[in-house]
């Protein structure tokens, strides 16, 4: 196996990932054959499976490399999606607007500064037409304080093995995660590693700045339920819709 970056082994790492669990999730906010922007889509899992539900579906990311992957996958699966290099903080060239845009897998979770995630939140309400939603989800303050410092992960197979160890960051409610993956290239492991920093904000924050952007029905569920965050929920599920009617 040769190494291509993260993104070369990003989906043997998230090989566990309920993907379709937030699919379904996706699927109660918005209706058949929506037109949806997968922000921060990495290697097109979300996308796909939208897609293969009658969407149409636009996905954006930062990494080229992953952006490689996800587009080898579409065309593989016969789907038709349109995969663009754009950073969500930075977004150019749209001239149309969305039913919904997605933000999924804590994805928002790599903007470091409450400027970067206010940016984000115009330019989703920018993109989404009159009506439409924005959903994202994100670690809470509890997962950063309380269960990712200190914790190590690790899983290994025959061709990719992984170490992966969380610290508490400089930030209030941030973490860095140190990642280490040995490579079987012929009879031999090879080494890589990368780092992996994340923040998250309490309910409160994210809700005054989508506020801010102009998004109301602010909602919040956690941990792929139905239900109301509670003290040991680990992932916020947030919703917010831009108004049918801009005033």
């Amino acid at each position: 196996m040769i190494y291509q970056g993260f993104a070369g082994v990003y989906d043997e790492l998230m090989t566990h990932a309920p993907y379709d669990e937030w699919v379904q999730w996706i699927q109660r906010y918005i209706k058949p054959n929506s037109a949806i922007i997968d922000v921060g889509c990495g290697t097109g899992e979300i996308s796909l499976r939208l897609a293969a539900k009658g969407h149409m579906v636009t996905g954006i990311d930062l990494s080229e490399e992953m952006l490689a992957f996800a587009q080898q996958k579409a065309q593989a699966h016969k789907q038709s999606i349109q995969f663009l290099h754009q950073d969500m903080r930075e977004l150019e060239g749209f001239e149309q607007t969305f039913q919904a845009a997605v933000i999924c897998c804590d994805s928002l979770n790599y903007l470091k500064n409450e400027n970067d995630v206010k940016k984000t939140f115009k330019n989703m309400f920018q993109l989404l037409e009159a009506g439409g939603v924005l959903l994202f989800d994100v670690h809470t303050p509890y997962k950063m304080e309380e269960v990712f410092p200190g914790s190590t992960y690790a899983d290994q197979d025959e061709e990719i093995s992984y170490i992966w160890q969380s610290d508490k960051g400089d930030h209030p409610y941030s973490v860095i995660h140190d990642l280490s993956f040995f490579v079987k290239d012929g009879d031999v492991y090879e080494r890589y590693d990368e780092t992996h920093e994340q923040r998250t904000f309490p309910f409160e924050t994210y809700a005054a700045f989508l506020e801010s952007a102009g998004f109301e029905q602010i909602e919040v569920t956690a941990d792929f339920t139905n239900e109301a965050p509670q003290e040991l929920a680990e992932r916020y599920f947030i919703s917010a819709k831009k108004p049918k009617t801009i005033v």
